[in-house]
Protein backbone atom coordinates (compact mmCIF):
# COMPACT_ATOMS: atom_id res chain seq x y z
CA UNK A 1 0.00 0.00 0.00
CA UNK A 2 1.31 3.30 -0.61
CA UNK A 3 0.14 5.03 2.29
CA UNK A 4 0.23 8.58 1.09
CA UNK A 5 -1.81 8.03 -2.17
CA UNK A 6 -4.19 6.17 0.39
CA UNK A 7 -4.48 9.01 2.95
CA UNK A 8 -4.98 11.60 -0.12
CA UNK A 9 -7.55 9.20 -1.71
CA UNK A 10 -10.94 9.86 0.48
CA UNK A 11 -11.12 12.10 3.58
CA UNK A 12 -13.62 10.34 5.50
CA UNK A 13 -13.96 8.13 9.25
CA UNK A 14 -14.06 4.87 7.33
CA UNK A 15 -10.71 5.89 5.17
CA UNK A 16 -9.33 6.13 8.08
CA UNK A 17 -10.11 3.15 10.10
CA UNK A 18 -9.36 1.56 6.99
CA UNK A 19 -5.43 2.69 6.81
CA UNK A 20 -5.01 2.33 10.61
CA UNK A 21 -6.32 -0.98 10.87
CA UNK A 22 -3.80 -1.62 8.20
CA UNK A 23 -1.14 0.08 10.54
CA UNK A 24 -2.48 -1.67 13.23
CA UNK A 25 1.14 -2.13 16.00
CA UNK A 26 3.54 -2.50 13.08
CA UNK A 27 6.62 -0.17 14.03
CA UNK A 28 7.58 0.54 10.30
CA UNK A 29 4.09 1.63 9.07
CA UNK A 30 3.50 3.44 11.84
CA UNK A 31 6.54 5.21 10.95
CA UNK A 32 5.40 5.84 7.42
CA UNK A 33 2.51 7.73 8.59
CA UNK A 34 4.93 9.83 11.28
CA UNK A 35 7.14 10.90 8.52
CA UNK A 36 4.11 12.08 6.41
CA UNK A 37 2.52 13.79 8.97
CA UNK A 38 6.00 15.50 10.31
CA UNK A 39 7.15 16.42 6.41
CA UNK A 40 4.27 16.02 4.05
CA UNK A 41 2.16 18.76 2.77
CA UNK A 42 -0.76 20.92 4.71
CA UNK A 43 -3.37 17.72 3.95
CA UNK A 44 -1.38 15.05 4.39
CA UNK A 45 -0.61 16.02 7.78
CA UNK A 46 -3.80 16.97 8.88
CA UNK A 47 -5.59 13.56 7.77
CA UNK A 48 -2.67 11.80 8.96
CA UNK A 49 -2.94 13.59 12.58
CA UNK A 50 -5.69 12.02 13.15
CA UNK A 51 -4.84 8.82 12.33
CA UNK A 52 -1.46 8.61 14.87
CA UNK A 53 -4.29 9.80 17.29
CA UNK A 54 -6.44 6.91 16.72
CA UNK A 55 -3.43 4.71 16.30
CA UNK A 56 -2.01 6.17 20.02
CA UNK A 57 -5.38 5.02 21.71
CA UNK A 58 -4.89 1.35 20.64
CA UNK A 59 -1.11 0.94 20.88
CA UNK A 60 0.50 4.08 23.02
CA UNK A 61 3.82 2.26 22.61
CA UNK A 62 4.23 2.95 19.03
CA UNK A 63 4.17 6.75 20.26
CA UNK A 64 7.62 6.67 22.52
CA UNK A 65 10.56 7.11 19.81
CA UNK A 66 8.14 10.23 18.56
CA UNK A 67 7.29 12.32 21.27
CA UNK A 68 9.77 14.35 20.97
CA UNK A 69 9.66 15.18 17.35
CA UNK A 70 6.03 15.40 17.83
CA UNK A 71 6.03 18.19 20.71
CA UNK A 72 8.04 19.67 18.33
CA UNK A 73 5.63 19.80 15.65
CA UNK A 74 2.81 20.76 17.75
CA UNK A 75 4.98 23.98 19.06
CA UNK A 76 5.28 25.30 14.92
CA UNK A 77 3.93 28.01 14.11
CA UNK A 78 1.07 28.36 11.05
CA UNK A 79 0.28 24.65 11.31
CA UNK A 80 -3.10 23.08 10.82
CA UNK A 81 -5.27 23.21 14.07
CA UNK A 82 -5.34 19.34 13.27
CA UNK A 83 -1.87 18.76 14.58
CA UNK A 84 -2.07 20.46 17.80
CA UNK A 85 -5.28 19.23 18.35
CA UNK A 86 -4.21 15.45 17.99
CA UNK A 87 -1.13 15.43 19.16
CA UNK A 88 -2.28 17.23 22.83
CA UNK A 89 -5.47 14.45 22.55
CA UNK A 90 -3.00 11.25 21.85
CA UNK A 91 -0.59 12.77 24.93
CA UNK A 92 -4.24 11.86 26.88
CA UNK A 93 -3.56 8.31 26.31
CA UNK A 94 0.00 7.68 27.34
CA UNK A 95 2.33 7.78 29.89
CA UNK A 96 4.62 10.61 29.20
CA UNK A 97 8.31 9.23 29.05
CA UNK A 98 10.27 11.58 32.12
CA UNK A 99 12.47 12.90 29.34
CA UNK A 100 9.57 15.15 27.32
CA UNK A 101 7.41 15.90 30.61
CA UNK A 102 8.29 19.36 31.03
CA UNK A 103 8.39 20.31 27.05
CA UNK A 104 4.96 18.69 27.34
CA UNK A 105 3.68 21.35 30.07
CA UNK A 106 4.91 24.07 28.41
CA UNK A 107 3.40 23.12 25.20
CA UNK A 108 0.00 22.27 27.08
CA UNK A 109 0.18 25.23 29.07
CA UNK A 110 1.00 27.69 25.69
CA UNK A 111 -1.95 26.08 24.17
CA UNK A 112 -4.10 26.27 27.33
CA UNK A 113 -3.33 30.06 27.74
CA UNK A 114 -3.43 31.12 24.08
CA UNK A 115 -7.64 33.11 24.19
CA UNK A 116 -7.17 32.22 20.04
CA UNK A 117 -6.59 28.07 20.28
CA UNK A 118 -9.85 26.45 19.75
CA UNK A 119 -12.20 25.01 22.44
CA UNK A 120 -10.61 20.79 21.63
CA UNK A 121 -6.99 21.82 22.17
CA UNK A 122 -7.90 23.82 25.43
CA UNK A 123 -9.55 20.89 26.68
CA UNK A 124 -7.00 18.21 25.58
CA UNK A 125 -4.35 20.78 27.11
CA UNK A 126 -6.30 20.67 30.57
CA UNK A 127 -6.63 16.63 30.77
CA UNK A 128 -2.81 16.18 30.09
CA UNK A 129 -1.72 18.96 32.55
CA UNK A 130 -3.75 17.29 35.21
CA UNK A 131 -2.35 13.85 34.38
CA UNK A 132 0.83 15.43 34.69
CA UNK A 133 -0.15 17.41 37.72
CA UNK A 134 -0.22 13.64 39.47
CA UNK A 135 3.74 13.64 39.53
CA UNK A 136 4.12 17.52 39.71
CA UNK A 137 1.91 18.71 42.24
CA UNK A 138 3.20 22.20 42.13
CA UNK A 139 1.69 22.77 38.71
CA UNK A 140 -1.84 22.05 40.04
CA UNK A 141 -1.67 25.92 41.25
CA UNK A 142 -1.28 27.31 37.77
CA UNK A 143 -3.87 25.14 36.01
CA UNK A 144 -6.24 26.02 38.42
CA UNK A 145 -5.54 29.75 37.80
CA UNK A 146 -5.15 29.73 33.64
CA UNK A 147 -8.79 27.20 33.49
CA UNK A 148 -10.28 30.02 35.96
CA UNK A 149 -9.23 32.63 33.77
CA UNK A 150 -10.62 31.42 31.00
CA UNK A 151 -14.20 30.71 32.62
CA UNK A 152 -14.30 34.46 33.17
CA UNK A 153 -14.88 35.13 29.59
CA UNK A 154 -17.06 33.82 27.35
CA UNK A 155 -16.67 30.15 27.52
CA UNK A 156 -18.56 26.69 25.43
CA UNK A 157 -20.51 24.58 27.14
CA UNK A 158 -17.96 22.00 26.40
CA UNK A 159 -14.83 23.64 27.67
CA UNK A 160 -16.85 24.68 31.08
CA UNK A 161 -17.83 21.27 31.30
CA UNK A 162 -14.25 20.14 30.90
CA UNK A 163 -13.04 22.75 33.12
CA UNK A 164 -15.46 22.04 35.95
CA UNK A 165 -14.09 17.95 35.81
CA UNK A 166 -10.50 19.20 36.17
CA UNK A 167 -10.99 22.13 38.82
CA UNK A 168 -13.25 19.55 40.61
CA UNK A 169 -10.05 16.80 40.35
CA UNK A 170 -7.59 19.27 40.91
CA UNK A 171 -9.24 19.55 44.49
CA UNK A 172 -9.37 16.02 45.63
CA UNK A 173 -6.08 15.03 44.83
Amino acid sequence: MNLRTEILKENSKANSIRITSWIGDDRKKFDQLVQLFLNDEYRVVQRAAGMISRIAEQHPNLLQPYLTQLIKKANETNIPVAVKRNVVRLMQFIDIPTDVQGDTMELCFKLLSDPAETVAVHCFSMSVLFNLSKIYPDIKPELKIVIEEHMQHPVTAGFLSRAKKVLAKIRLF
